[in-house]
């Protein structure tokens, strides 16, 4: 009993801080910047998205699907949208890294729905199969806990 506590306690330090984000930003092998926004649609609606990036006061918008809006001259040819399944898009800008300032926030909407994150150029992180999966999803850490639920009854 005073060992499972002890691994729970343990596991709930580690675990509080890695919070689930709605968006993340990484950096692929080719230099590409993903942008994954896993905002959850409003039922009933038709899925609407928009990535855009603010640096400074300045913001700009990368891509949309909204009629009557329209991405920045410098972002066609360079940017691609595709749903994520459950639910979710990603946003890929092809070799975008040069360009890319100190800090620099991200944004997207998805229904109406918006979410951000502030990224500095030198914590940029890998688009790695476990940095990804650390980042975008929760469902590890309620495995995790019954794994050791199961492992400890």
């Amino acid at each position: 009993m005073l060992k499972s506590l002890f691994v729970y306690g343990v596991l709930g330090v580690l675990l509080i801080p890695a919070k689930c984000d709605l968006i993340s930003v990484c950096l692929e092998e080719d230099n590409d910047l993903r942008v994954d926004c896993r905002v959850e649609p409003k039922p009933n609606q038709i899925n609407s998205y928009e990535f855009s990036l603010a640096t400074g006061s300045k913001e700009s918008l990368i891509n949309t699907n909204v009629s009557g809006s329209s991405a920045e001259g410098r972002f066609r040819g360079i940017s691609k949208v595709e749903e994520l399944e459950p639910h979710g898009y990603r946003l890929t800008l092809s070799d975008f890294t040069e360009t890319l300032t100190q800090n620099t926030t991200y944004m997207c909407k998805i229904s109406g729905s918006v979410a951000r994150v502030s990224v500095e150029k030198e914590q940029l992180v890998q688009c790695s199969a476990v940095s990804v999966f650390l980042k975008s999803s929760c469902s590890w850490i309620v495995c995790l806990l019954l794994f050791f639920y199961q492992t400890h009854s």
